[in-house]
């Protein structure tokens, strides 16, 4: 077997140890002030942030990026469901959802009526609480239902999503986990002064209105938990591991119990106890002027007054002394997981080992897991993730096994490879490997305004800032852990002190859901807008003019050998991206994907798989294969420095690749494995009844190979495609920071064209059927809710109505601010999740598909669906809506920036729709002339009182399929049907 030699390997390491030595004169915290305000940094921070503390406590983390005018904002409360009473579990998620819902400012039309109604309604939710007849309960409820109608009257629905829109934000969202509460927003460098305005007023004073058609939406999203098997796994393994934290005694969406009882009163008291400035922070990443920023953050926070926070922190819990099993049950497919509980994030050499050590397990390369798991196909698949807490961290292994191979088979797979790092057993020289990827990985994170942005805030959740000095020499720590560190780490932290959860498969009779209260859909005022709505969207700000991607200059065509050579310069950093572009697919021949798959457990005469995947791995490369219905990438990147090496070695496998009997015989049984375990996955299976319901019964997600054509095929021929696939007519597309005379030379040198390249064989067509009737398609699965989806294909694509289509796609049901969004959820509390699209086709000659999804209780189907059928037949007219989704389509192009590396995927899908230039420039600037009258015109052609497929998936014992015949000709889907095999 070839390994890196330890030269190299020595090499590699004192490089990264010597710049480590160098940095670690660097890095230390540092004072500086813009003039009025304080701030801390470290020095040599790539990310540039500034850690400020304002007077009231609030912490103010800013870290500036020029790449795009748009700064991602993030707004984040140390207080999670650690924080919720043990008595009204999933309070800090409910107050996420309400933290939408508006003040006594917006939100309302008459703050003075609608206050009464408020207070009444709170009232009667603390009555509810503490009422445990059932009657009485029914009695209370349907007092609130009838009260809530009132006072919805004088709510505006959504009014924040309105001003987030109306300002140009994207991403509008929230999130709560064990420790934390994030509110994020992406929005227009110029919009900060509108987005400060709103967010300074948005925790103010909230009102928590319409409360009990949200409190629905989050019934929902329990339900959908519920459905998760991997959830149920998860919750189960925190359980165990953290019998003492709330980590593993409360659930973030809290418990059914709980959900049932909600308290207004003890919601008010979490939001009074743990928003307060001193346990908040502000992260602003993107592009701005930081001295000018902390001024303008700081005068719209002044009001926010500090309150002693008295933080959660249970005992300690007690060491785990024997393995700890749990079952969990579920349709899905069966896999195990194990989980050690280790130190947490204020521990930083902890962090590292505990990092290293997964990663030495499980990098999606060349750890333990990887090789002698994965590669060798003694699994399924395999994994394993390290994450970190405040108080504890945790490292979880987890494995799904081969058909026949059981779970504790897996679990002993899986042990072994921590008793080989315990051993030594591994090559110290992955640890340097490891150092150089995680270098890698940080050079693509600086581009980034999100990730900066969540690793600074995840930052302050966890230290309130303390531990970014440690986040900024992460490199120069790793560099220094020793194999002999890492043994001693493993040795004390992972022995018989794991949990284990085996999620089996099976119908789950523990099960209870949150069942359906009686709601009466509430009247929301669409149309209507606060004063401070008004006052915020006419705030002066900058406008940025778009910047469109001018194929003719942005990108060079030229030529390497026989090849086409699209050329665009890095100037940013030392990465490149290197991509063989073949113009067939899956469709052109449906054992491509199987035989590019194939190559990763293949070598050549010279190298072993393994050698190959180590080689990449310590070069800081890797490569990765995309296989379409017509069309395949494969793209090898990673530090320039390297290129000639990885692309060397990318070409040594896939052309002189040789079959190898052992590996193809477990290959392909993990083929049939993997095919049966997505019988039982209901996501694909949605997939594939959407794709029955668009195409029909032969569709391109079921053009595959059936049983006796997979028993058939040899692996001798999927190398032969392989071994064939430089023959057929490629481009070639780089983007580095070579010139392009000197990449089309290397590249040249390397992989040389020859004169004649074959062309692709035909591929499969398969044309969209006409839905000439309602036709329903069922599916039996075994599940809480019901999903449904609508489908209905239209006309031939036209690159005119690219403008009307991306409007309509706003205003109808692409956001949380459109029609069916506020209607099913907002008014009649109908889904968690629901929206509805037209779908453009991505290759001129094909159709458009309107699609409206909604996942729902069982129970609630047949209203859901009707409810969905009314808007599909009559588009509601909502003026501000309108324009304030022109404005959004507008602002959204005029502050996009297409990056350099994006320009190629770009082209691509520009030249497929048969156009020349960007095809942004068509949209923004014929969008402002649209009007509602060319709104409804659309949906009377395309949508109103049509005929169309639905797809419903469901458990037959809540859902029959009888009754589903009022909305079409019934067809019961089987899994052969849906999948082809």
């Amino acid at each position: 077997m070839i390994k890196l030699s330890l030269k190299t390997a020595a090499t590699l390491l004192l490089v990264v140890v010597a710049g480590a030595a160098e940095a670690q004169q660097k890095y230390e915290w540092k004072q500086a002030s813009d003039g009025k305000y304080q701030y801390r940094y470290v020095a040599s921070d790539p990310l540039q942030s500034r850690f400020y503390t304002l007077k009231n406590g609030l912490t103010v983390i800013l870290s500036v990026n020029k790449k795009e005018p748009r700064i991602q904002t993030l707004i984040g409360v140390r207080a999670g469901s650690n924080n919720d009473p043990k008595t009204n579990t999933g309070l800090a998620h409910y107050l996420e959802h309400l933290l939408f819902k508006g003040t006594d400012k917006y939100g309302s039309l008459d703050w003075t009526k609608e206050k009464p109604y408020i207070e009444r309604i709170e009232a009667m939710y603390d009555t509810y609480t503490r009422t445990t007849d059932p009657n009485k309960r029914s009695q209370i409820y349907r007092q609130i239902d009838s009260v809530s109608g009132i006072a919805a009257r004088y709510s505006i629905a959504s009014e924040y999503d309105k001003l987030m829109q109306g300002i140009g934000s994207k991403g509008t969202n929230a999130y709560t986990s064990f420790e934390e509460t994030v509110y994020t927003e992406d929005i227009p460098s110029a919009s900060l002064d509108q987005y400060l305005a709103v967010q300074a007023e948005r925790f103010r004073m909230p009102v928590f209105r319409l409360f009990h058609t949200e409190l629905e939406a989050v019934y929902e999203e329990k339900n959908r938990s519920l459905d998760n098997d991997q959830d149920k796994a998860s919750t189960a393994m925190l359980e165990a591991l953290f019998p003492t934290y709330n980590y593993g005694q409360q659930t973030t969406l809290g418990t059914t119990a709980h959900l049932k009882n909600p308290n207004l009163k003890a919601i008010r008291n979490f939001y009074n106890t743990w928003y307060v400035p001193n346990n908040m922070a502000i992260v602003l990443a993107g592009d701005f002027d930081p001295s000018t920023v902390i001024e303008k953050v700081a005068a719209a926070f002044a009001y926010m007054q500090p309150k002693a926070v008295v933080p959660y922190k249970p005992a300690p819990e007690v060491p785990i002394k024997a393995p700890i099993t749990r079952e969990v049950v579920g349709p899905d497919a069966e896999s195990i997981s194990i989980a050690f509980r280790l130190p947490g994030s204020e521990e930083a050499s902890s962090q590292i080992l505990g990092s290293v050590v997964s990663s030495l397990l499980s990098n999606g390369v060349a750890g333990l897991i990887d090789i002698e798991l994965n590669q060798q196909q003694r699994v399924q698949e395999a994994g394993a993730y390290y994450f970190g807490l405040k108080d504890y961290a945790v490292l979880n292994l987890n494995g799904l096994p081969k058909s026949g191979q059981s779970l504790d088979e897996v679990k002993a797979l899986l042990l072994k490879q921590i008793d080989k790092i315990k051993a030594g057993e591994f090559d110290e020289t992955l640890i340097a490997a490891i150092v150089n990827n995680s270098k890698l990985s940080a050079i693509k994170e600086i581009k980034d305004n999100e990730q900066r942005a969540s690793r600074l805030m995840s930052s302050f959740i966890q230290t309130q800032g303390a531990n970014w000095l440690d986040q900024v020499r992460r490199l120069e720590q790793m560099s220094k852990v020793s194999k002999a560190q890492v043994i001693a780490f493993a040795k004390q932290h992972f022995n018989n002190n794991y949990v284990a959860v085996y999620k089996r498969n099976g119908e789950d009779p523990t099960v209870v859901k949150v069942e359906k209260p009686v709601i009466t859909p509430i009247f929301i005022n669409t149309e209507a807008s606060s004063p401070f709505l008004e006052k915020v969207l006419a705030i002066k700000t900058s406008e940025n003019l778009p910047k469109w991607v001018d194929f003719n200059s942005d990108m060079k065509i030229s030529k390497a050998g026989n090849a086409d050579l699209y050329y665009v310069k890095n100037v940013d950093d030392s990465l490149f991206n290197f991509t063989y572009r073949y113009q067939m697919g899956r469709l052109n021949d449906g054992k491509l994907p199987i035989a590019l798959e194939y190559l990763k457990f293949l070598g050549t005469e010279k190298m072993s798989s393994e050698d190959f995947v180590r080689q990449f791995y310590k070069i800081g490369c890797s490569y990765e294969i995309k296989v379409g219905d017509e069309e395949t990438s494969i793209t090898v990147s990673g530090l320039q420095e390297n290129f000639d090496k990885a692309v060397s070695l990318f070409e040594e496998l896939i052309n002189n690749a040789k079959e190898d009997g052992t590996a193809y015989a477990t290959f392909k049984e993990r083929i049939e494995n993997s095919r049966a375990n997505n019988k039982l996955d209901k996501s694909v299976i949605l997939r594939g009844m959407t794709q029955y319901a668009i195409y029909g019964a032969q569709n391109p997600f079921n053009f595959q190979l059936n049983q006796s054509e997979l028993d058939q095929m040899t692996g001798s021929e999927l190398v032969s495609l392989l071994h064939k696939l430089k023959t057929y007519d490629h481009q070639l597309l780089y983007y580095g920071p070579l010139d392009m005379t000197a990449a089309a030379s290397s590249i040249q040198s390397i992989h040389p064209v020859q004169s004649s390249l074959a062309k692709a064989p035909a591929a499969k067509i398969f044309q969209k059927k006409d839905q000439q009737a309602n036709e329903v398609f069922f599916t039996d699965y075994d599940m809480l809710q019901a999903e449904v989806y609508w489908v209905r294909n239209t006309d031939v694509y036209d690159a005119k109505n690219a403008p009307l289509v991306e409007l309509f796609n706003g205003y109808f049901g692409g956001g949380m601010g459109s029609v069916v969004f506020q209607t099913l959820r907002e008014s009649k509390a109908l889904a968690y999740s629901t929206f509805a699209n037209y779908e453009s086709p991505v290759k001129t000659g094909q159709r458009y598909t309107q699609v409206a999804y909604i996942g729902s209780q069982s129970d609630k189907m047949t209203e859901a669906i009707t409810g969905m059928n009314e808007l599909l037949n009559n588009l509601p007219k909502n003026p501000a809506l309108l324009l304030n989704t022109k404005k959004a389509v507008r602002q959204g192009i005029a502050n996009e920036r297409i990056q350099p590396d994006q320009i190629f995927e770009r082209y691509f899908a520009a030249r497929k729709l048969g156009l020349n230039e960007d095809p942004r420039k068509n949209v923004y600037d014929s969008v402002e002339q649209l009007g509602f009258n060319d709104l409804e015109t659309f949906a009377a052609k395309y949508l109103k009182n049509k005929t169309y497929g639905y797809c419903i998936l469901g458990a037959k014992t809540k859902v029959n399929p009888e009754s589903l015949t009022k909305y079409g000709t019934v067809k019961e889907l089987t899994l052969a049907e849906i999948f082809g095999y």
